[in-house]
């Protein structure tokens, strides 16, 4: 079996800067792909147990977000491994369903199996990081942040999203617009609710109550709620949707009542995960889903590697467009 000295004699680079090259650390691009020659030429294999042993944490991060079969964290998932694939690190899912107990139990986890790190699109306001953080295991938000912890975050503007969305309805014409967001104490559903609100000021016209209605992020929540709308004695014209789960809910059940749009106007936050046959002027916030998964991946691995900047907010840009 080889050796990291024999890697180091033929890269005609010192051991330790093989050392950083397998453990993903910063290294001039020239040399990462001398050392990647040699080691692949010596079919060299790093001992993962030692060194994570060495680094007192193991070779994987964990990835734990809500629900796995929303697309949208489908793509930031993959940004993740991208990265931290290249890195040479593994990475371990969570799905936690936006339950707390559920969450809590990874977290647990990932302390107790001395996970390198953890990306966290965090369940609601009460998800709970201390005991990361008291071993110095960095964590890295994404999408939503749990309260009252200072760590790394990547997001996107969502009330101004929000508000994009809900202005895109008025100006095709529509006043009494509705608005589906997700948990009340998800703070990214209280986010694009607020840019509705604003919206609707800014035109002069004032939020209706009785027209906003929180449901889970998923399909059934989307019919659940566009359902209610409907059965109001004066229905709304048009509806903003604060994710892209619910959209389809929403949709099923203005299909069945023979209104889809541009009956009654539609303007979605995230990008309609099932296209339908034909095409609908819908508007769409469009979310760079793996861009944020990248970004995250990166923040984690810095932090593992010893950056101990404040901690930072990384905000990306949405994009609205029209299907």
């Amino acid at each position: 079996m080889s050796t990291i000295y024999e890697v180091a004699a033929l890269a005609g680079v010192s051991p330790a800067t093989v050392s950083r090259v397998m453990n993903g650390m910063n290294v001039s691009p020239e040399r990462s792909k001398r050392v990647r020659e040699a080691a692949e030429a010596l079919s060299f294999r790093p001992n993962r147990v030692a060194q994570g042993l060495r680094r007192q944490h193991s070779e994987v991060i964990a990835l734990v977000i809500p629900d796995i079969e929303n697309p949208f964290f489908t793509s930031m998932a993959r940004g993740v491994e991208d990265v931290a694939q290249a890195a040479g690190y593994s990475v371990m899912l969570c799905n936690t369903d936006e339950d707390h107990d559920k969450e809590a139990r990874y977290l647990d986890i990932a302390v107790s199996a001395n996970i390198a790190g953890v990306v966290l699109a965090a369940a609601g306001d009460r998800s709970d990081v201390s005991g990361l953080i008291e071993r110095n295991r960095p964590v890295v938000a994404v999408d939503r942040g749990p309260h009252g912890f200072d760590i790394d975050a990547v997001t996107v503007d969502n009330r101004a999203g929000g508000k994009a969305a809900t202005k895109a309805l008025l100006d095709n014409g529509f006043t009494r617009i509705a608005c589906i967001t997700g948990p009340r104490d998800v703070e990214t559903a209280a986010q694009r609710a607020d840019g509705w609100t604003a919206a609707l000021s800014a035109a002069g016209l004032a939020a209706d109550e009785s027209l906003l209605r929180y449901a889970n992020f998923r399909i059934d929540g989307g019919e659940r709620a566009m359902t209610e709308l409907l059965n109001l004695p004066e229905p709304p014209d048009a509806v903003f949707v604060a994710n892209n789960l619910m959209s389809v809910g929403a949709l099923q059940v203005l299909s069945q009542h023979g209104i889809l749009p541009p009956r009654t106007g539609m303007a979605i936050f995230g990008d309609l995960p099932f296209m339908p046959l034909a095409p609908l002027p819908i508007t769409v916030v469009h979310l760079p889903a793996r861009l944020i998964g990248t970004t995250a991946a990166t923040l984690l691995l810095e932090r593992i590697n010893g950056d101990d900047q404040p901690a930072r907010t990384i905000v990306l840009r949405n994009r609205l467009a029209q299907l």
